[in-house]
C-alpha cells in the first residue's frame, strides 16, 4: 500500500511539474507591453471616461435573445446603410473607432451590435453543447436588427466569424443584401483542400489571461485586450492605438457588462458545426469583396483566396503586413476598397 501511495505522490508531482511548466511557457510567450504603453493605460484609467456610444441604441428580439445594437447616422446625405458583424467572442465595440467613423464620414449609416453572449446582449437560453446554436441562428440576429430598424437592403460586412455570418445572411436574404464584404474569413473552415484554422496562438491567448487576470483589475483587463491584439497581429508589425483601445476597454468595463470570455467557446462550436457556403455564394449576384491579411496567424489567407477564385462578382484585397485584425495603418486602404465595392451595387442592372 505504501508503494502505491508513493507512486501516486510521484505521479502527482510529475503532473504538477508538467502543468506548471506549461503555464510558465504560456505566460512567457505573451507579448510584453512597453513602458510607454503601460503609462498610457495608467493615464486612461485615471482620466474621465470618454463617451464611446454616439448613435441611437436599442434591442432586437431574436428567439430568446435580446440583441443590443447601435445605429450611427451618416455625415451628410445618406448613401445607404452598413451592418458590421464582429468575430468570435467579440462585441460591437471591438470594431476600431477609426474604421467606424471612416464609414460614417463617407456618408453611410453604420449599425454595429453585440453578438449573443457578449456586451449588453442578453438571453434566457442556457447554452448547452448538445443544443448549441449555429451560425445560421446568429445570422437571424442580424435580420432581427434590420427588421427593427426597418432597413430593407443593406451592405453586409463581417470579420472572421462575422464574415461567415455575413455570408449566411446574404445567401438566405439576397433581396436584402446590397453587397457583401468578407474580411479575414472563410467559406468553409473544414475544407480538406485548405490548411485548417491555426491553434498556434491559443497558448499565447491563454497566457495573456493567466498573466493579466481572468477577472482581474480593470487595468489588467485593459492590458489583456491590447496584448491579445498584438497576438492576433502574428508576424505583422505596426503601431497600436493604445489610448483608443484602453478608453474603449475601460468604457466596456465600467459602463457595460465587460468581457464574457466563455462566449468565445460557444461561438467556436457554432463555427465548427457550420458547413460549406461556396455553392450558396456562387448563386449570389451582388458585389462581393474578400479582404484578407497576408500574415493572418489564425485563418490562412488561402481561405480568402479560394473564395475569390470560386465566386463570381468578387473583388479582393490582400493586405500586406496584416494579421488577424484590422491594423490602423491599413484602415484607409480597406475602407476605400469597401466603398468602391458598395458603389458597384448601384450600377447593377
Amino acid at each position: 500500500m505504501k508503494i502505491f501511495v508513493k507512486i501516486f505522490r510521484i505521479s502527482g508531482l510529475s503532473l504538477l511539474s508538467i502543468v506548471s511548466a506549461a503555464l510558465i511557457y504560456a505566460c512567457a510567450s505573451v507579448p510584453k507591453l512597453s513602458k510607454e504603453e503601460k503609462q498610457i493605460i495608467r493615464e486612461v484609467v485615471k482620466a474621465p471616461i470618454p463617451e464611446i456610444i454616439e448613435g441611437k441604441t436599442g434591442f432586437a428580439t431574436s428567439g430568446e435573445h435580446q440583441i443590443w445594437y447601435e445605429n450611427i447616422p451618416p455625415k451628410g446625405q445618406s448613401k445607404g446603410s452598413i451592418i458590421l458583424i464582429m468575430g468570435n467572442g467579440n462585441d460591437a465595440l471591438t470594431w476600431p473607432p477609426k474604421f467606424v467613423s471612416g464609414l460614417v464620414e463617407e456618408g453611410y449609416q453604420v449599425i454595429r451590435y453585440d453578438h449573443r453572449g457578449t456586451g449588453l446582449s442578453t438571453s434566457q437560453e442556457k447554452w448547452k453543447k448538445r443544443k448549441a446554436y449555429s451560425l445560421n441562428d446568429m445570422a437571424d440576429d442580424v435580420v432581427a436588427i434590420l427588421d427593427v430598424l426597418q432597413i430593407e437592403k443593406t451592405h453586409i460586412v463581417g470579420a472572421s466569424m462575422g464574415g461567415m455570418i455575413a455570408q449566411i445572411v446574404a445567401i438566405e436574404n439576397p433581396e436584402r443584401t446590397a453587397s457583401l464584404t468578407s474580411i479575414m474569413s472563410s467559406a468553409n473552415v473544414l475544407d480538406s483542400e485548405l490548411p485548417p484554422m491555426s491553434n498556434e496562438i491559443v497558448p499565447k491567448m491563454i497566457g495573456s489571461i493567466l498573466k493579466h487576470g481572468f477577472f482581474g483589475s480593470k487595468k489588467g483587463q485593459i492590458k489583456r485586450q491590447i496584448v491579445q491584439k498584438k497576438i492576433l497581429m502574428g508576424e505583422a508589425d505596426g503601431n497600436i492605438d493604445v489610448k483608443s483601445m484602453a478608453e474603449t476597454s475601460l468604457y466596456n468595463l465600467k459602463k457595460r457588462d465587460g468581457y464574457k470570455l466563455l462566449s468565445a467557446r460557444h461561438h467556436y462550436e457554432a463555427i465548427l458545426n457550420s458547413t460549406s457556403r461556396i455553392k450558396g455564394l456562387q448563386e449570389l449576384s451582388v458585389p462581393i469583396l474578400v479582404i484578407h491579411g497576408i500574415e493572418d496567424p489564425v485563418m490562412p489567407v488561402s481561405h480568402g483566396k479560394k473564395m475569390a477564385r470560386m465566386i463570381s462578382n468578387t473583388d479582393s484585397l490582400w493586405v500586406k503586413n496584416m494579421g488577424h485584425d484590422l491594423p490602423d495603418k491599413a484602415l484607409n486602404e480597406i475602407i476605400d476598397k469597401m466603398i468602391s465595392n458598395f458603389e458597384l451595387s448601384g450600377k447593377q442592372p
